[in-house]
């Protein structure tokens, strides 16, 4: 049965540039034909962060089964662990820019990785953004680094003008309800995220979750609550919707492999939860 392929971070960089590639996207569509590990225009997931830059003409990206119009000045961010597939023949130009975490680790500063949100919590953060003037500021400034012959500290000014670019893209997209959590909350929050990614398939108690993050079930509830405006609950219920909905549509396990995978004893169990939560069967979520 056919899986969602999940990408590897493989950079045909230097070592002055490992862990962040540039990619032309007129040059990159036409290779993709030829790549063998998987296509392009097929949903897959990846192992790293990218940015999709649009200079030139328009087209649409999807992700997490969601398709987003692209224009002229048009930046789709795509965070670790999500889903996506390029456009069949597309005809737009621009710029991929993919990094991994290692390189956001070790070049960001602690406080930035706190402030730009949709790295981590793509959940509540709209993927896509359109500021032509920054977007070609950044383009300007990223080409000519790149170009320059001499390699003094060009990982460290690179991430510098990518840390920077980012920033200035989340002020843009920043909440009011965003912008009151204090640091200590959104870490604790970043930490239940990623262990619902993790843990999913075994639990989808809140008290298990509560437990993990050394915090009381109620104070977990409230920091998710402040951050998504809804409760712990609902967010693993939603993940392993959304889980569920890339597996239906992007593979051609049954139902009641999907149902097993994700963590379901009966494949009528999964059934009742996807119909309550969705409002549709999964087969007919497929079918549709």
């Amino acid at each position: 049965m056919k899986n969602i392929p999940k990408i590897s971070f493989k950079c045909v960089g230097t070592e002055k540039t490992k862990g962040f590639e540039f990619l032309n996207l007129t040059k990159f569509f036409a290779r993709m034909p030829n790549m063998l590990d998987h296509d392009p225009t097929r949903p897959h997931r990846l192992s790293f962060f990218a940015l999709l830059f649009v200079t030139k003409g328009t087209g649409s990206h999807q992700i997490d089964l969601k398709k987003y119009n692209l224009e002229v000045g048009s930046v789709l961010k795509i965070a670790k662990g999500q889903v996506h597939a390029f456009q069949k023949n597309a005809q737009y130009e621009g710029y991929l820019i993919v990094f991994t975490e290692d390189f956001v680790l070790n070049y960001f500063s602690k406080s930035s990785m706190n402030l730009i949100l949709h790295l981590y919590n793509y959940h509540i953060i709209k993927p896509i953004a359109n500021d032509k003037p920054l977007n070609e500021a950044f383009l300007n400034e990223l080409i000519l680094e790149l170009e320059t012959k001499n390699a003094y500290a060009k990982k460290n000014i690179i991430a510098s003008l990518l840390d920077l670019y980012l920033l200035r893209l989340e002020r843009k997209s920043h909440t009011n309800e965003l912008q009151n959590n204090n640091s200590k909350q959104y870490t604790i929050f970043i930490q239940f995220k990623n262990l619902v990614e993790s843990n999913y398939t075994i639990t989808r108690n809140v008290k298990d979750y509560a437990e993990m993050s050394l915090v009381s079930t109620k104070r977990l509830n409230q920091m998710v609550k402040k951050i998504t405006l809804n409760t712990a609950k609902s967010f693993i219920d939603d993940y392993v919707i959304l889980e569920a909905k890339r597996a239906i549509l992007s593979t051609e396990k049954s139902l009641k492999e999907i149902a097993f995978d994700i963590g379901f004893d009966e494949v009528t169990n999964f059934t009742k939860f996807f119909k309550n939560k969705t409002g549709i069967l999964p087969k007919d979520f497929r079918n549709r």
